[in-house]
């Protein structure tokens, strides 16, 4: 398991010393659904050992959550015009007739042309992805494994570069639960990639099921640290291929 300690202060003699300010915190917790408590819970065996439990809807279980999380950020983040693009594809799958579903007949002719509509019906029946670089210069998400990441990366329509603090934190630490969201700050300190202005998402999962989201505004360009940063003794040897 990893660490990490932060220290907060709302102290306005303090405001020329912060490195970052808090703009958003987002909690998503599901653990009123039974399904959702027990995708990852802790139990004894028969013998009386405890152990971490993990249940087969994890994944999709994750997926709810992050999904609730990320639509209810997207309003306080995005521009109007993301925020227009997503209610009008809203609006287009809810009213559109080529939405619904196109019903096929025996013939290879009206089978073609069915099968035209069907893949109209599909486009439109996918939800519309805000673009979240128009809002975010930094992304730390929760390094749970490398397939978790990918998914993230294709689903958000992120670039190498966007995911790389995630990517090369689990290349060096593994997954250390939510606290890997720092380790991926502290590498973004150490390559000096934050200047001042740039906004940071991090966001991490948890047992319950929880998803958080939490967005900084960096207050200054942040320097290349001296010490008290896992990354410095090695930072130059980064990225790598994972």
């Amino acid at each position: 398991m990893g660490c990490s300690a932060v220290m907060l202060s709302n102290r306005r003699r303090d405001f020329r010393h912060a490195k970052y300010r808090l703009e958003h915190i987002v909690r998503t917790h599901k653990a009123a659904d039974d399904r959702s408590f027990r995708s990852v819970y802790q139990e004894e065996d028969e013998q009386g050992f405890k152990g971490l439990k993990i249940s087969r809807d994890l994944m999709e279980v994750g997926g709810e959550a992050l999904k609730t999380n990320i639509t209810t950020l997207g309003p306080l983040v995005l521009p109007f015009s993301e925020q227009l693009l997503f209610f009008a594809a809203l609006l287009r799958r809810t009213f559109s007739p080529a939405a619904k579903t196109t019903t096929t007949t025996s013939s290879s002719a009206t089978a073609k042309i069915n099968g035209a509509k069907s893949s109209s019906s599909s486009d439109l029946s996918k939800p519309y992805i805000p673009d979240y670089k128009l809002a975010f210069e930094h992304f730390c998400f929760h390094a749970a494994s490398k397939t978790v990441l990918e998914e993230l990366q294709k689903n958000l329509g992120l670039s190498d570069e966007n995911m790389e603090a995630s990517k090369m934190t689990l290349h060096r630490f593994g997954n250390t639960s939510s606290s890997g969201i720092w380790y991926e700050l502290a590498y973004m300190e150490a390559k000096e990639s934050v200047r001042r202005g740039d906004r940071v998402w991090q966001i991490a999962f948890g047992s319950g099921f929880k998803c958080n989201s939490v967005v900084w505004k960096a207050m200054r360009k942040v320097k290349k640290p001296a010490g008290n940063n896992p990354w410095v003794d090695c930072i130059d040897r980064y990225p790598v291929a994972l």
